[in-house]
C-alpha cells in the first residue's frame, strides 16, 4: 500500500482502553446495535473485553459471524452473542431485548445502527427517508423504552446514542442523515430528563471513521478528482478539521465504554463532541 493510501481500520486488543468498574461484569449486559460491521462491531469487541456480556445485534447474520470472528481473533475475555434483529419490526427488537435479559442484568443499550443517503431535498426518495427514520431515531426510541424500565428495576442503566457532528452543524444533500442525528441528540436529552440520576444517557459525535461505509467511497473519490487517497481524507473529508486523521472505529468504542462507566457519572444528556475540531473551529 502506498504512502499516499490511507489504511484500513484494523482493531488490535492492545487498542482497546481498559476501564475499572464494579458494574463491568458478566452478570450485566449490554446491548449494541448495528454491529455487524465498523463502530457496531468494534464498540461490542470493547465491551466484551471489559467484561461485560454483550448482545450484538444486526440485520446483517454474516456480519455479525464476522463480528464474533473478531472476538476470537482478539481473545477477548467476555461473552459476545449475536442475535440477528430487524430494526424496523417491533416484534424482533422485542425478541432480542427478552433474549438478552435471560443473560444477565440489562444495564446498557448502545444504539449505533445508522444508514446514509445522499440527494437534494426536492430529489429525496421518501421511501428511504422513512427507512432511516425507523433504524435511526425510532429503533432507538423503542428500545429505550423497552430496556430503561429494566434498567431501573436493577439500580440504573446507561443508554449511549451514536451522533455526529451532523447532529451539530449540517451539509447539503444528506437532509435525512442530518435531521437523524439532531433527532438522536433530542432523545438523549429526554432520557436523562426523565432518568431521575438512576437511568442516565450520552451521545457521542464524531467526523469520519474508517467504517466500511466511509472507506469504500475514497478509491472512488481520489479518481474521481484526480488526486490521491490521502489528499480526499485530508483535504477533502477533513479539510475543516485541525486533526487531520480519521479515527478509528475502536476509538469510539473507547469513548462508548467510557460513558458507560462510573467515570462519567456526570456525563448526562451531554455529548461528547470528539471530532479534531471540525465543529468550532474555520479558517
Amino acid at each position: 500500500m502506498s504512502e499516499d493510501s490511507v489504511e484500513p481500520a484494523e482493531l488490535k486488543r492492545s487498542d482497546i482502553m481498559q476501564i475499572e468498574d464494579d458494574r463491568f461484569t458478566a452478570d450485566n449486559v449490554a446491548i449494541v446495535t448495528g454491529a455487524a460491521s465498523g463502530i457496531g462491531r468494534a464498540t461490542a469487541i470493547v465491551l466484551a473485553e471489559n467484561g461485560l456480556t454483550t448482545v450484538a445485534t444486526d440485520v446483517d447474520e454474516a456480519g455479525l459471524d464476522g463480528t464474533l470472528e473478531k472476538a476470537e481473533e482478539v481473545a477477548v475475555e467476555g461473552e459476545i452473542h449475536a442475535l440477528p434483529g430487524d430494526l424496523t419490526d417491533d416484534d424482533e427488537m422485542d425478541a432480542v431485548v427478552e433474549e438478552a435479559a435471560q443473560l444477565g442484568d440489562i444495564r446498557f443499550l448502545a444504539n449505533i445502527a445508522g444508514m446514509q443517503h445522499i440527494d437534494s431535498i426536492g430529489d429525496f426518495p421518501m421511501d428511504t427517508y422513512d427507512m432511516m427514520h425507523q433504524v435511526m431515531l425510532r429503533a432507538p426510541l423503542y428500545l429505550s423504552k423497552l430496556c430503561l424500565p429494566r434498567m431501573r428495576e436493577t439500580g440504573g442503566g446507561v443508554v449511549g446514542n451514536m451522533a455526529s457532528v451532523h447532529g451539530h452543524y449540517v451539509t447539503r444533500d444528506k437532509v435525512a442523515y442530518n435531521m437523524m442525528k439532531f433527532g438522536i441528540r433530542g432523545l438523549t436529552r429526554s432520557i436523562a430528563a426523565e432518568g431521575e440520576g438512576e437511568n442516565r444517557s450520552f451521545s457521542i459525535s464524531t467526523g469520519y471513521v474508517k467504517t466500511p461505509l466511509v472507506m469504500n467511497q475514497i478509491e472512488d473519490s481520489a479518481e474521481s478528482r484526480g488526486i490521491t487517497e490521502r489528499e480526499v481524507v485530508e483535504d477533502v473529508m477533513l479539510g475543516q478539521a485541525r486533526t487531520k486523521e480519521m479515527m478509528e472505529p475502536v476509538e469510539v468504542g473507547n469513548l462508548f465504554a467510557f460513558g458507560f462507566s462510573e467515570n462519567a457519572r456526570h456525563l448526562n444528556g451531554n455529548d461528547l463532541l470528539w471530532d479534531g475540531g471540525y465543529t468550532h473551529t474555520y479558517e
